[in-house]
């Protein structure tokens, strides 16, 4: 296989697990289809790399100033990181980050 084609990370199970889990919070509203989108993203990273994964009802008005006043909105580690949709991209640097310290 070609090393660009080649992943940049492991699943879990080939690689140590990090100290502590990545932690994402999904902020959603019901009938949003892109926060389905963004919600299957993740679960996908829950299973490969233990991620935990929070969803956060966005329909309070007090959420408002913290998210902004679309969803979905994607926080890792408590810091927003993503709005409207996962990159996998960067997702992906974030896990290999986390998982590299471990």
């Amino acid at each position: 296989m070609s090393l660009l084609l080649a992943p940049a990370f492991k699943p879990l199970a080939q690689t140590a697990s990090p100290v502590e889990p990545i932690r994402v919070t999904l902020y959603t509203r019901a009938l949003c289809c892109c926060c389905h989108t963004a919600r299957e993203v993740l679960d996908e990273y829950r299973e490969a790399f233990g991620i935990e994964v929070e969803e956060v009802d966005a329909s309070d008005p007090a959420l408002e100033p913290l998210i902004g006043p679309t969803v979905p909105v994607i926080a890792v580690d408590g810091k927003v990181r993503f709005r409207g949709e996962v990159n996998r991209v960067l997702m992906d640097r974030l896990v290999a980050a986390r998982t590299d310290r471990g």
